[in-house]
Parts: C-alpha cells; structure tokens; sequence
C-alpha cells in the first residue's frame, strides 16, 4: 500500500509518530480492528497490551485516557484525581471534532489540538503496547515509555 492511498487519518498518524521522533510502525490490516478484542485476536497478543484512546467530555473539554483494552475506566476515580466534575463518555460527534478520528480508530497522536492526556499506569507491564492509529484498519506498536513520551500524557492509575 502506497503512502498515498493511505486513508488521511491514518497518514496524520504516521507523519506524527515521525515528527515526535518515534518510530513509525503503522500497520493496516486487511480486516477491521475497531475493538481492543478483535485488534488482540488480530495481532497475536494480550487484550492488556492493547491501549485503548477514549475520549471524554469534561465540561466541554476532551480528555484523552490511554487505558488498557481489558479494563474499564474507574471514571469517578479519575475525577477524584483530577480534580474535575462529572466525566462523561464522549459522544461520536464530539471524539471526530476534537481528533479527527472516528471512534473506534482513535489514536493517541495526530489530532488538530493537543489534548489533555491520561496514561494508564497498568500499561507498563508490557513491553510491547498497540494503539489506534487513525482509522479501523490500523494499529501501531510502541513503548509505555515512548507512548508517554510522545503524549505527554499524565500518568494515572484510571482503574
């Protein structure tokens, strides 16, 4: 697959990855990886190694979590640590405005804004992690400390 023919999304990504210093290792896949589960059962690895990019609405605001893919998000937990109200599932609409992504293939780089980003500490008990990278055929691998790196993303425990 020619970089051209490479959905704008993902492209976003891969120019992102590059211009933070990571190494650029976007794969697209044949099949949809739109779920942690199916992208696990694609790849060969452990549903926990997959870094889920959930977008929340603060007050208006997105909030980035990079959670792993076999937990859920202790959202009232995170409020607590954060020090913010009511933090709410964000809707379809308001993850493409802020990332120009769709859910479901939300990558942790390559938006139009940064965005305040959280980093579930439980991600650093593998060595290799796999996130989104900009539609739901796509999937990068990267580092918890290169992910951290390239984020900037405050680490939390969110679960």
């Amino acid at each position: 697959m020619s970089f051209d023919s490479i959905p704008e999304p993902v492209a976003n990504v891969k120019r992102t990855l590059t211009a933070l210093g990571a190494d650029d290792t976007v794969t697209v896949f044949d099949s949809r990886v739109p779920t942690a589960a199916a992208a696990a059962a694609t790849l060969g690895c452990d549903l926990a190694a997959i870094t889920n990019s959930l977008v929340f609405d603060v007050d208006g605001a997105p909030l980035l979590i990079l959670a792993s893919g076999a937990a859920r998000v202790d959202v009232r937990k995170v409020a607590e640590q954060l020090g913010t109200g009511k933090i709410r599932r964000a809707s379809p609409e308001f993850v493409l405005q802020h990332t120009g992504q769709e859910v479901g293939g939300v990558a942790p780089v390559g938006h139009p804004e940064k965005i305040k980003t959280l980093l579930d500490t439980s991600l650093k008990t593998h060595g290799v992690l796999w996130a989104g990278a900009g539609d739901h055929n796509s999937m990068f691998s990267i580092t918890y400390d290169e992910l951290q790196k390239i984020t900037g993303a405050e680490e939390m425990a969110v679960r």
